[in-house]
């Protein structure tokens, strides 16, 4: 599954279908997540002195399909948008990405989708969990991630990053259940935020979600 898909299962409260974080700060995360998927894919870098754009500005490298149709859209849309700094390219990314993305998991019999209504007039989904077999396998890698502060594969690696760019870690991943207090889990997940388990790329992918939130360009709301 994409790190994508991961984060927004484990954002999303199994028994209520809500959401843990606010909405657009979840979806700034999701516009990193897969950024950082093209980036572990060596599909998408950052120039260095001497490249054909600023350093630190984004390259797309191989163009070719990935064979994942978000992933696609999403290399399209930073073709495009080459030679333009992160922090301004992952709103755009997760742009109407967190419905897609239910959907997908809803298709496949991850997730459930609910209807209702706010005062009887605004429409709002809910996406409650029904087979919750994977995402526990996911919080069991994240408990042991952050117990010793390491990853052994770039895909925690990045779930826990993004997690602790939205302040959301000890929400996901409960202290007692991994062995820590609050204030140990928060320090290991940023000691792995802070890691190299990524490409360069992937470092600027994370500093590109600080940045955005550090920017106000995330505005907070409640979660829907």
């Amino acid at each position: 599954m994409l790190i994508a898909e991961d984060l927004l299962l484990l954002l999303t409260d199994d028994q209520t279908g809500k959401l843990l974080a606010p909405s657009a700060q979840v979806d700034i995360a999701l516009g990193g997540a897969l950024l950082i998927e093209l980036a572990l894919m060596e599909r998408v870098e950052v120039a260095q002195r001497g490249a054909r754009a600023r350093e630190g500005r984004l390259l797309v490298g191989d163009r070719s399909p990935t064979l994942d149709e978000l992933l696609d859209e999403a290399l399209t849309l930073l073709a495009a948008s080459e030679g333009k700094n992160p922090k301004d390219v992952v709103r755009k990314l997760g742009k109407g990405v967190r419905g897609r993305l239910y959907a997908r998991l809803a298709g496949q019999g991850i997730l459930r989708e609910e209807r209702g209504k706010i005062l009887g007039v605004l429409p709002v989904h809910h996406w409650p969990t029904t087979d919750a077999k994977h995402e526990r396998e996911i919080r069991e890698f994240l408990a042991h991630a952050v117990r010793n502060g390491t990853v052994d594969d770039a895909h925690t690696g990045a779930l826990v990053a993004l997690l602790y760019a939205l302040k959301a870690a000890p929400k996901v991943i409960d202290p007692a259940s991994a062995g820590v207090s609050k204030k140990e889990l928060n320090a290991n997940a940023k000691r792995i935020a802070d890691g190299n388990w990524g490409a360069q790329a992937v470092r600027h992918a994370i500093d590109a979600l600080n940045a955005a939130a550090a920017s106000g360009a995330i505005i907070a709301s409640s979660g829907d």
